[in-house]
């Protein structure tokens, strides 16, 4: 692993822990484990580490999402599940710490166009999938289908934690995305 991805991934494990008024170049060499100074010798300002951060979300995501699970859209279904529930799970701070970079880039104009060029690679990973299933129109079709599973993945993570949804219920729930999402248009 790079020392710049060694440290982004420590920043997003502190934005996670702390929330973004804990995130300080001193708390990620902490949790990196480096030497202080470190963190800004790579990444020299605050907006710098944050763009970083979302560089890596996005990264870490589309590697995940590199190869599509095939024609049928039930094995779609079941790939998704086991990725969400990874991702609620496992890998629960990136999510975390991807909702807090996320808000921030209301205020910040700077971040919002590394976001949105990051939630671009994963609704085109998304497409992929998509046009893999066999399903028309997979760019127009993904948009919608990742604004929904970010809802369901924001709810499981962020949510009052009166519905947290098994294997069963995630592979059910994309199986009805899906058929929604992918249903002829009226």
């Amino acid at each position: 692993m790079s020392r710049r991805a060694q440290i982004t991934d420590a920043a997003i494990a502190t934005l996670a822990r702390a929330g973004l008024r804990g995130l300080t170049h001193r708390a990620v060499d902490r949790a990196a484990g480096l030497p202080e100074g470190s963190a800004s010798y790579y990444y020299r300002t605050r907006q710098a580490l944050l763009a970083a951060m979302v560089e890596r979300l996005a990264e870490l995501d589309t590697a995940e999402l590199d190869t599509p699970p095939g024609p049928d859209p039930a094995a779609h279904a079941a790939a998704a599940a086991v990725l969400i529930e990874q991702w609620v799970t496992a890998s629960r701070d990136r999510h975390i710490a991807r909702y807090e970079l996320t808000l921030e880039a209301t205020r910040r104009p700077e971040l919002r166009a590394t976001l949105a060029a990051s939630g671009a690679a994963i609704r085109a990973a998304a497409a992929r999938h998509l046009a893999a299933a066999g399903i028309s129109d997979p760019d127009r079709r993904a948009a919608t289908y990742v604004d929904f599973v970010d809802g369901m993945l924001f709810h499981q993570i962020a949510g009052d934690g009166t519905r947290q949804l098994t294997s069963a219920d995630l592979r059910d729930t994309i199986g009805t995305l899906l058929a929604a999402v992918t249903a002829a248009d009226p």
